[in-house]
C-alpha cells in the first residue's frame, strides 16, 4: 500500500490530474448510458405514429400472414391505419384480411394483400408491388419478411438452399422492397422505415452463421439508409430483439425474457426511436429485458468478445442436439 502511496505522490500533479479526468469521464459516460437505458425502458415513450401519417394512411407490412407480421397487422389496424399486406401464402392473406376488417368494422380500415414468395426473388413481383401501392399515401414500411436456420447448424454443413434462400429473403427481399416503397416516403417528405432485427446479428453466432450475418448486413444497412434518409424526414430503424414466441423461435411458451408476439409488437410501437443507449445508430431494443442484456454485453465483455461468441457457440450446439433428438423421435413415431 505504502508503495502505490509513494508511486502517486512521484506523480506529477498536471499528469494525475489528467488521468482522474479521463477516469471521470469514462464512469460518467457508462453512467449517462445506463440512465438512457432505464428512462427508454420504464420512463419515455417513443415517436407517435401520427407524426409519420394520420388515420386512413397506409402501411405495408411484409412477412405479413404470421407471428411478428401478423400482430403489427393487427395492431397497426386498430389505429386506423389502411394496410398492404405482404407474404407467400395467399389463402393466409385473404384470411387475415377478412379477419381485420371484420374486427375493425366502421372505421373504415382498407386491406390490400399480395401473395409474392420472395425465395423466389422474382422481378415481376417487385412491380406487382410497385402497382399495388402506386397512388397510396404509404406513411410506414414494415420490413418483417425474414428466414432462418430450420435448426442451427455449422455453416460447413448448411444445405446450399437454405443458404441462399436465408439471403434471398432476408437481404434482397427486404432491399428490393425498400427501393419499391422508399420513394414514396420520400416524395412526402415524412414517414417511417422498420427493420427486423436480431441478436444472431449483432453478435456472431456460431452455427447460425448464415442467418446472423444476413441480419448484421441489415443493420448495417438500416445505419446507412436512416443517414441518407434524414434528409427528407424519413425515419429509419432496426427493430433488435432476442427471442420472441413466434413459428421462427419455435418458442410458444411465453416468459419474462421471451415476450409474445403481442405484447412484444405493443411496445416495438410504443418505443420506436429510443435507442440511444445502443452502440448501432438508428437501431432500438423495446423489450426491456432484451435492451438490459444487449447494454450490459456491450459495456462490459463487449459484443464480439470470445467470452459473447463462445455461450453462443455452447447454446446453439445444445439447441441443436435437443432439436436431432426431437427429430428422431417424430421419425420413429412415422
Amino acid at each position: 500500500m505504502s508503495a502505490v502511496s509513494n508511486f502517486l505522490e512521484r506523480v506529477p500533479q498536471p499528469v494525475f490530474l489528467g488521468l482522474a479526468a479521463v477516469g471521470a469521464l469514462f464512469l460518467g459516460s457508462k453512467l449517462y448510458s445506463y440512465l438512457q437505458l432505464v428512462l427508454s425502458a420504464f420512463v419515455l415513450s417513443g415517436t407517435s405514429l401520427s407524426k409519420y401519417g394520420k388515420p386512413g394512411s397506409w402501411v405495408v407490412i411484409t412477412g405479413a400472414s404470421d407471428g411478428l407480421g401478423k400482430e403489427f397487422a393487427f395492431q397497426l389496424a386498430a389505429k386506423r391505419f389502411n394496410l398492404v399486406l405482404v407474404s407467400r401464402t395467399h389463402s393466409k392473406l385473404v384470411s387475415l384480411a377478412a379477419e381485420i376488417e371484420e374486427k375493425n368494422a366502421g372505421k373504415g380500415v382498407q386491406v390490400k394483400t399480395l401473395a409474392m414468395d420472395f425465395n423466389e426473388n422474382n422481378d415481376a413481383d417487385y412491380e406487382r408491388l410497385r402497382e399495388l401501392v402506386r397512388g397510396l399515401d404509404v406513411a410506414i414500411l414494415l420490413n418483417n419478411v425474414g428466414r432462418s436456420h430450420d435448426m442451427p447448424v455449422p455453416f460447413l454443413e448448411t444445405p446450399t438452399e437454405e443458404l441462399e434462400g436465408i439471403i434471398k429473403v432476408n437481404c434482397i427481399g427486404t432491399l428490393k422492397t425498400t427501393q419499391v416503397i422508399a420513394p414514396i416516403l420520400q416524395e412526402r417528405k415524412r414517414g417511417l422505415i422498420l427493420t427486423m432485427g436480431s441478436t444472431a446479428g449483432w453478435a456472431p453466432t456460431p452455427l447460425l452463421a448464415t442467418y446472423g450475418g444476413s441480419k448484421s448486413f441489415l443493420l448495417h444497412w438500416n445505419s446507412a439508409l436512416a443517414a441518407e434518409l434524414s434528409d427528407y424526414n424519413v425515419d429509419c430503424y432496426l427493430v433488435l430483439s432476442h427471442l420472441v414466441t413466434t413459428a421462427m423461435s419455435k418458442i410458444r411458451r411465453p416468459s419474462l425474457n421471451i415476450p409474445s408476439a403481442k405484447n412484444f409488437v405493443r411496445v416495438a410501437l410504443g418505443k420506436i426511436g429510443l435507442g440511444s443507449f445502443v452502440n448501432a445508430s438508428s437501431t432500438y431494443v423495446p423489450w426491456w429485458p432484451h435492451a438490459f442484456m444487449i447494454w450490459a454485453v456491450e459495456q462490459i465483455p463487449g459484443v464480439t468478445s470470445p467470452i459473447v461468441i463462445g455461450i453462443n457457440k455452447r447454446m446453439h450446439i445444445d439447441i441443436r442436439k435437443r432439436a436431432l433428438r426431437k427429430r428422431e423421435r417424430d421419425a420413429k413415431k412415422a
